[in-house]
């Protein structure tokens, strides 16, 4: 029988088995500007996969579920960070969130309210097992293939939560789309307030800043891409997703040649890192 240490995956030689899984970037300004970017891309996306070239929902969730897999396999074997495969499986993540949230609104006519429950509910359950088999949140001690896995899984859920919740605020509650927008921004800048003012703990804001910025780039992307007599400016998907890919893409590209954001600077860390950037309010 195998041993459990010979089952491990070796190291390149140099390279400790620490930094070989460490892979989530350093929450920086960047880690926050391209994650509320990612989710406004995730809103419009979605829509102009599934309204504007007929796929419909269920194919289009089809066709990005089998490319977030792909995504996920590369990033579960890479033995580093590697910003783009990392973020192309945040993009790839945030689509199907999106998507997943309108199947069961639009298909299976589950009310936003139920939805939201439900995902808030099995979010709390990730979180819950997470915790109770490796005793913490953070996502600076992603250090084995299970606290990844968890990690994934609770972005998944956020992103599907968020969904959920911005389109009840902006939609069943008939608030509008910049209402929405800036009501979710403002409750992040008190989630910032209270971490940086008030202590709260740096798990705790973290996460809950990442929930919240899901809401706030789909409400920021239906304002910026419905018609104006429907509130918005009416830019429309292709243009709005365009450009915020280009972008996406320009951020990530200069972080891959820069490492800016890689966890400890590309060296293994000995101690996790705060979750907030100084200096930085929480956006993700």
């Amino acid at each position: 029988m195998t041993s459990p240490a010979a089952s491990r995956p070796r190291p390149a030689p140099g390279v400790s088995h620490r930094e070989l899984l460490n892979k989530v970037p350093e929450v920086t300004l960047y880690f926050w500007v391209i994650k509320i970017m990612s989710t406004t891309v995730g809103e419009t996306a979605a829509d102009y996969l599934n309204v504007n070239l007929h796929l419909g929902l269920m194919l289009t969730t089809a066709v990005m579920t089998a490319l977030l897999a792909g995504a996920l396999y590369a990033q579960f074997r890479s033995r580093r960070y590697v910003p783009a495969i990392y973020w192309l499986s945040v993009v790839l993540i945030s689509i199907l969130g999106t998507l997943i949230t309108d199947n069961l609104v639009d298909n299976l006519g589950v009310s936003l309210l139920t939805t939201t429950i439900v995902f808030a509910i099995a979010l709390a359950a990730t979180f819950a097992a997470w915790y109770r088999s490796e005793r913490t949140l953070s996502i600076h001690s992603i250090t084995t293939r299970r606290r990844e896995a968890f990690y994934w899984t609770a972005i998944l859920f956020a992103f599907a939560l968020g969904t959920a919740a911005g389109d009840l605020v902006s939609e069943g509650l008939d608030i509008g789309y910049l209402r929405s927008t800036l009501g979710f921004g403002a409750l992040i800048a008190l989630v910032a307030l209270a971490h940086y003012r008030f202590r709260l703990g740096a798990v705790p804001a973290f996460w809950i800043a990442y929930v919240l910025t899901r809401p706030l780039g789909a409400s920021l992307g239906d304002w910026l891409t419905q018609s104006p007599d429907d509130g918005g400016l009416g830019l429309g998907t292709v243009g709005t997703s365009a450009l915020f890919l280009v972008t996406i893409v320009a951020l990530v590209t200069y972080l891959s040649v820069t490492r800016l954001d890689a966890p400890n600077g590309g060296e293994p860390r000995s101690a996790p890192a705060p979750e907030l950037a100084q200096g930085a309010a929480p956006a993700s």
